[in-house]
């Protein structure tokens, strides 16, 4: 297992330079200018002038190659930096945002505890319901209860956030007023009293991302469950004398765990992205607004440094799923 990680870690070096050249070339050919926002007044020279100041006059492999030394070779730099207090990065130029003109993994890392209070707690708790949903279901198959999940799994994938997260604003928030209808991200947790106040501001988000994950992922559980419970070795377990809990938790679960975990580690990198519109309706000053505010403003730094980390997040939690099998299943071996 461990010669297959380290394998698939090196494997992993190309396939990101590889994605990191596409998502370069993919901006560099789509529409749309930075200095389409300047101000009609400014003088075409002084235009060129900006222009040239961002970089841009220069050839696209050079603007390549300087976005890979920088990302790559001087922000983790900066991070050593950050943590021991060396001063490897000193004078290196990091990579800065044409909209703000400060380095980008600055402001991602301001942005990235917004996020991950709201996407990483509905993320779990989505997962927390939808196993247990999924596994009683299967068991107790086209009961009320399977017909109740399957038809709150189908309202959970039909409904898009962007109108289930303004019906909850509607409902909770404006004829009720149980729960505050926009996020506040100035808000800071000290003490009991502030830790209510961020619980009830997230209410609502989570509610809204964590129905479209326990949807999905219970509807797999559940397949993978029924697949399961009708294999040979479940009579010959029960046949046995294994109590029916023992059969259904421990062997059953185990083996329809496999394809579930694909699912469930995919969709972290992939629930960051679904979050975008979630961050939008609530006003969440996260990751997902400011992949959209970079976007409307041409900033192609922003842009390619946040879908690149999406891609990132993607190849790592491929490999953590890959090896996570290996310790659900013993029979896969990767020698």
């Amino acid at each position: 297992m461990l010669t297959f990680t380290v394998r698939r870690l090196v494997l992993a070096v190309p396939t990101l330079l590889f994605i990191s050249l596409v998502l370069f070339l993919l901006l560099e050919f789509a529409p749309g200018d930075p200095m389409a926002q300047v101000p009609l007044t400014v003088p075409p020279e002084v235009k060129e002038k900006m222009r040239e100041a961002l970089g841009l006059g220069q050839p696209a492999h050079i603007r390549f190659w300087k976005w890979l030394v920088q990302f790559f070779w001087i922000e983790p730099q900066v991070l050593v930096d950050h943590i021991f207090g060396t001063s490897f990065s000193a004078g290196d130029l990091r990579v800065i945002s044409w909209q703000t003109r400060s380095p980008v993994m600055d402001i991602v890392i301001q942005r990235i505890p917004q996020t991950l209070w709201v996407v990483g707690t509905a993320y779990v708790v989505g997962v927390l319901i939808a196993l247990p949903i999924g596994i009683y279901s299967a068991y107790r198959q086209y009961s009320w209860f399977d017909q109740t999940g399957t038809f709150v799994s189908m309202i959970g994938f039909s409904v898009p956030p962007f109108f289930s997260g303004v019906l909850v604003i509607v409902v909770f928030s404006v004829n009720l007023g149980w729960f505050p209808s926009i996020y506040d991200t100035t808000h800071k947790v000290v003490d009991w009293d502030s830790f209510m106040i961020q619980l009830r501001q997230m209410i609502m988000p989570v509610m809204v991302l964590a129905l479209q994950i326990t949807a999905q992922i219970s509807r797999f559980m559940r397949a993978s469950m029924l697949d399961n419970l009708n294999q040979d070795y479940v009579r010959t377990a029960r046949a046995k004398g294994l109590g029916e809990r023992a059969v259904v938790l421990v062997h059953v679960l185990r083996n329809s765990m496999i394809p579930v975990v694909t699912v469930i580690a995919l969709g972290v990198p992939s629930i960051f992205g679904g979050a975008i519109i979630t961050e939008q309706v609530f006003k969440v000053n996260g990751i997902g607004q400011l992949l959209i505010g970079a976007i409307q403003a041409n900033d192609l730094p922003m842009v390619q440094t946040l879908t690149f980390i999406f891609a990132v997040l993607i190849v790592l939690f491929n490999l953590i799923a890959d090896v996570l099998y290996g310790l659900l299943d013993p029979r896969i071996r990767y020698d």
